[in-house]
C-alpha cells in the first residue's frame, strides 16, 4: 500500500515542542513507511519542520492510542509536551471528551483539557528505574549526574544559575555515554532561580539537539530539584522556550514520586495536509 495523499495535518507546539499530529484512525500511512516519511516531514526548510510526529489511532482499552515518532524516524515510549498536544488534538476533533485516556508505549495517559485556551494536565505514569551519583567527566570536569526513566529516559544535571552551558556538546557526549547504552538518554541541565523556579535546558535523543521544551525531561528535573531541597510541587519549569510547565507530584521519603501531573499550553498553529512534495 502506498502513503495515500493528501495527508490532512494540524502543527501543533507544546511550550515550544513542535509536532506534526495526524488523525489515523483510517490508515493513511502504512507502518512500514512511517518511519521515512516522519523523517522526511520533520525536515525544517525543506518540508513542514517538527521534533516530532504523533498519528492519532483507535484503542479498545482507551479514548484512543498514539504512535510517536521522534524527528529522526524512532519511536518512544513518551512525550510529555506532545502527549498534550495529543490530547488537545484529540479533544478539538471530537475524538475524546475534555477527560480522556490514551495508550502510550509507556502506558495509559490520563489527561484534561482545562480550558478553550488549550492548556492541558497530564496524570503521567509513575517515574521509576532511579540512579543518584552518576558521573561522568565534561570538558575535564566530573559532573554529577541523576537518572530516571519519566515515560522515557532522562539524566539531569545541576549548575549555578548564570553558569555557561554546552548543551549540544555536553548533552550529546551524556546521551551516548555508556552508562545509559544501549538506549541511550535524554539530558536535562537545570538551574535553580532565585524567585522558586527552575530552568531547565534539554538535549533529546532523536533529535539530536536541545529543543525548545521536553516535558518528561521537565518532570525528572522538578522531581530531582525537590530531592535536593531547591524547590516544593507544585514546582515551575522554565523551558529553553522561554515558557511554563507546572509539575505537581507527591514525593515520598525515599526520594520517588507518586501522582506526577505534567501541565501547560498546547497550542493548534495551523491545519493543513501533506502532498508527495512534502517528501521530496
Amino acid at each position: 500500500m502506498d502513503i495515500e495523499f493528501p495527508v490532512p495535518f494540524a502543527k501543533m507546539s507544546g511550550t515550544g515542542n513542535d509536532f506534526i499530529v495526524i488523525d489515523h484512525r483510517r490508515l493513511l500511512v502504512p507502518e512500514d513507511k512511517q518511519s521515512d516519511f516522519v523523517r522526511r516531514v520533520c525536515r525544517r526548510m525543506f518540508s513542514v519542520g517538527a521534533d516530532g510526529v504523533i498519528f492519532i489511532e483507535g484503542s479498545e482499552k482507551a479514548d484512543f492510542s498514539w504512535r510517536f515518532y521522534n524527528g529522526d524516524g524512532s519511536i518512544a515510549e513518551m512525550c510529555g509536551n506532545g502527549a498534550r498536544c495529543a490530547a488537545r488534538f484529540a479533544f478539538a476533533r471530537g475524538i475524546a471528551e475534555r477527560k480522556m485516556s490514551f495508550e502510550t508505549l509507556a502506558g495509559i495517559i490520563e489527561a484534561e483539557v482545562l480550558n478553550d485556551s488549550g492548556d492541558v494536565s497530564l496524570l503521567m505514569t509513575a517515574p521509576f528505574d532511579y540512579r543518584s551519583g552518576l558521573e561522568a567527566e565534561l570538558d575535564g570536569e566530573a559532573t554529577e549526574i541523576s537518572f530516571m526513566n519519566s515515560g522515557v529516559p532522562h539524566a539531569v544535571i545541576f549548575k549555578d544559575e548564570g553558569a555557561e552551558i554546552a548543551v549540544k556538546k555536553w548533552g550529546h557526549a551524556i546521551r551516548f555515554h555508556e552508562q545509559f547504552a544501549p538506549a541511550g538518554t535524554n539530558v536535562n541541565f537545570v538551574q535553580s532561580l532565585n524567585d522558586g523556579t527552575v530552568r531547565v535546558r534539554t538535549y533529546e535523543r532523536g533529535v539530536e539537539d536541545e529543543t525548545m521544551a521536553c516535558g518528561t525531561g521537565a518532570v525528572a528535573s522538578a522531581i530531582f530539584a525537590a530531592n535536593r531541597g531547591l524547590v516544593v510541587s507544585p514546582v515551575t519549569v522554565i523551558t529553553s522556550g522561554g515558557e511554563k510547565l507546572t509539575i505537581v507530584f507527591d514525593l515520598n521519603q525515599d526520594g520517588t514520586a507518586e501522582n506526577v501531573y505534567l501541565q501547560g499550553p498546547a497550542r493548534i498553529i495551523y491545519i493543513g495536509q501533506l502532498t508527495a512534495e512534502s517528501l521530496e
